[in-house]
């Protein structure tokens, strides 16, 4: 009977869970994210200039005081990047969309708590003359100064293969964050995309970022499921922070989800036409078609973005496992994912073929049924209204709600006729 096959089919996946462990997949599971300071005790960036040209360039940030920071460089986008303690950034509208000489443009935000990052695009291999920050003094402010110098590529790569790796730790879920003593209510791991110097998707006006859209309905969504005591529920990021790829599904991993939901909105060039409406992706090596490969490789950018690729792939050793236990875990992806447009329909909009599946890092949890969803697209006028729209976060965010309910459901029911 399918009940009695879904109890075999967690039996197996508890089961692959604990060799997962003994082949090294379990890892960290003692601290979580810790709340930081203020934001206006953090130092301010309040203006940036550039200087020179294509064969030496200046990079000048005015800052309220004198901050530690640490440079190095990337190649394949050529890249200088440059981390410093967490700031405010008080920067003109636009400030890094353009450069001059080896500078082709930069960016800048929050990437972990705690620490902030610049990233420099170079139009061409250059190298680190010096990088300092100087005190302020006679009424000027302290500067962050990046030089550098044209070099070529050879030079380049050598210099990346001769500094010291920057190794930057994250903490994982705290025990409090965890399943507590006894509580055996499933928990569900909602997964809000991008966040701090990866905005994601912006709208047309350039003032609505996907970061924020996908924040704010997760929260809501986090906020019914928890109405019906019947679940617990965290959040990859709960905050304007950058969150890698691989760091999304460890988090989802080591707390012990049942269920595992990331978040986005889609955009479409102006040049591929015009699209709308939700759409929900599950994990498939071989995309449904070019438009889910595409935002699979834009999405799966997300680490680059903020200046580290971390592409986090298995260990030999228990790529077996990993395959036997992906074919399960598919199954109850696919399951919930049906269940979920069957839901959210009667409230929102759907693409045109709302169920898709392509390779998105995000969804490569083994033992953890996972689903991408694209709320709708901010470049479709219409999605944008209700991407915009409390009313319909609310709606939409009660529907999800339901479908997760739903599917827990049907779980449930197979379990107790296979125990009779």
């Amino acid at each position: 009977m399918r009940s009695e096959r879904m109890v075999v089919q967690a039996a197996r996946l508890a089961f692959l869970g604990v060799l997962f462990a003994a082949v090294g997949f379990a890892a960290r599971a003692q601290a979580g994210p810790i709340a930081g300071p203020a934001a206006d005790s953090f130092p301010l960036a309040t203006d940036v200039r550039l200087g020179g040209d294509e064969a030496q360039t200046r990079f000048v940030m005015d800052l309220s005081r004198k901050i530690d920071l640490h440079v190095f460089t990337l190649a394949d986008p050529y890249r200088v990047i440059v981390d410093i303690p967490q700031i405010s950034f008080r920067l003109p509208p636009k400030t890094g969309e353009s450069g001059r000489g080896l500078i082709k443009a930069f960016r800048f935000g929050l990437v972990m708590p705690g620490g902030s990052r610049i990233v420099i695009d170079l139009a061409k291999p250059a190298r680190v003359d010096k990088a300092f920050v100087v005190d302020p003094a006679d009424g000027a402010s302290a500067r962050l100064v990046v030089e550098l110098a044209a070099t070529d590529r050879e030079n380049f790569l050598r210099k990346i293969a001769f500094d010291q790796r920057f190794a930057r730790t994250r903490t994982a879920p705290s025990r409090e964050q965890q399943t507590s003593a006894g509580d055996a209510r499933p928990l569900i791991v909602l997964d809000p995309g991008h966040g701090g110097i990866d905005t994601g998707t912006k709208g047309p006006n350039g003032q609505i970022e996907e970061k924020d859209i996908v924040l704010d309905f997760a929260m809501r969504l986090r906020e019914k499921v928890e109405s019906l005591s019947k679940y617990r529920v965290l959040l990859t990021r709960s905050d304007d922070t950058f969150v890698p790829l691989a760091e999304r599904v460890r988090f989802a991993r080591e707390a012990g989800a049942a269920l595992f939901i990331s978040i986005h909105a889609d955009s479409l060039p102006r040049r591929e036409g015009d699209a709308q409406g939700a759409t929900v992706y599950t994990l498939s090596e071989t995309a449904t078609d070019p438009a889910a490969a595409r935002l699979a490789e834009q999405e799966n950018r997300a680490d680059v973005i903020a200046g580290v690729d971390l592409k986090d792939q298995p260990e030999d050793v228990a790529g077996i496992l990993i395959d036997l236990a992906q074919r399960e875990t598919k199954t109850f992806s696919v399951q919930f994912a049906q269940k979920l447009i069957g839901t959210i329909k009667q409230t929102t909009r759907l693409h045109k073929e709302p169920l898709k599946s392509a390779g998105f890092r995000v969804l490569r949890a083994p033992d953890v049924p996972s689903v991408l969803v694209e709320l709708g697209y901010v470049s479709n006028k219409e999605d944008l209204q209700s991407l915009s729209s409390d009313g319909w976060r609310d709606r939409t965010a009660k529907s999800m709600a339901a479908a997760i309910d739903g599917y827990f459901a049907t779980y449930s029911a197979g379990a107790r006729a296979g125990s009779n």
